[in-house]
């Protein structure tokens, strides 16, 4: 190997910060969590279906099933907006980590401040786009460089489908909640149902594909950092 080839130099330790792995694993597993309290979700709206029978306009439900079947739906919502609050808090956490060790490893690659990685959540309409930004600009900088030197990034993919899958099912939820709040007969009740039911679905494939992000990138900012910038040529 030519003296000249700057990656033995990269294999030494870079003295960068890293999150803790156990960290994005904490994150991981909440979001699986998030994901079953989303199915209890799904179970409790199918339930809360069948609880009211027949066709459009005539409809007809028991007083002490549909009771029950509110009372479970909404014992599902309670779990499910637990999980999510302690799942953001974490995800925030790390978000903001990786941010801040990333952009000492590759600070050319961020058009925001590490502050933006915890702010950006709590603004309206901003939080529907910047940390998607953010997210990109983490993912190119844990992205390795050919030898060559060209700039690389790995396929953003993964970015892309837990965005979509998040934003899409942020703003259907308001949605669904708005509908549900002034459904005031049965049918728009049942069909309330289904609506939370897709919107539900929703937020379990986007927990699923939160965690393939978390872990994925975890994993490229690990081996950036222990083996240096320089992966294989595109």
């Amino acid at each position: 190997m030519s003296v000249l080839d700057p990656r033995p130099h990269a294999q030494q330790s870079t003295g960068i910060p890293m999150p803790p792995r156990w960290l994005a694993v904490v994150v991981a597993a909440l979001l699986g969590l998030a994901g079953l309290t989303g199915v209890f979700a799904v179970v409790a709206g199918i339930r809360l279906y069948g609880v009211i029978d027949g066709e459009a306009g005539f409809l007809t439900t028991d007083a002490q099933d549909l009771h029950g079947a509110l009372s479970l739906w909404e014992t599902a919502g309670r779990f499910q907006g637990g999980a999510y609050i302690l799942c953001g808090a974490l995800f925030i956490q790390w978000f903001y980590r990786t941010r801040r060790a990333l952009g000492l490893l590759a600070p050319d690659r961020f058009r925001h401040g590490a502050g933006w990685a915890i702010g950006a959540w709590f603004v309206p309409i901003v939080n529907l786009w910047v940390p998607y930004r953010i997210a990109l600009d983490m993912w190119g900088g844990a992205s390795p460089l050919p030898t060559d030197g060209q700039p690389y990034r790995a396929p953003v993919w993964p970015v892309n489908l837990w965005w979509a899958l998040f934003a899409g099912n942020a703003v259907f939820s308001r949605w669904c909640a708005a509908r549900f709040d002034f459904a005031d007969d049965l049918a728009e009740l049942r069909q309330a149902a289904v609506q939370y039911m897709i919107c539900d679905s929703l937020e379990i494939l986007a927990a699923g594909a939160a965690i393939l992000f978390v872990l994925r990138l975890s994993a490229m900012h690990e081996r950036k950092v222990l083996e240096g910038p320089y992966g294989p040529a595109v």
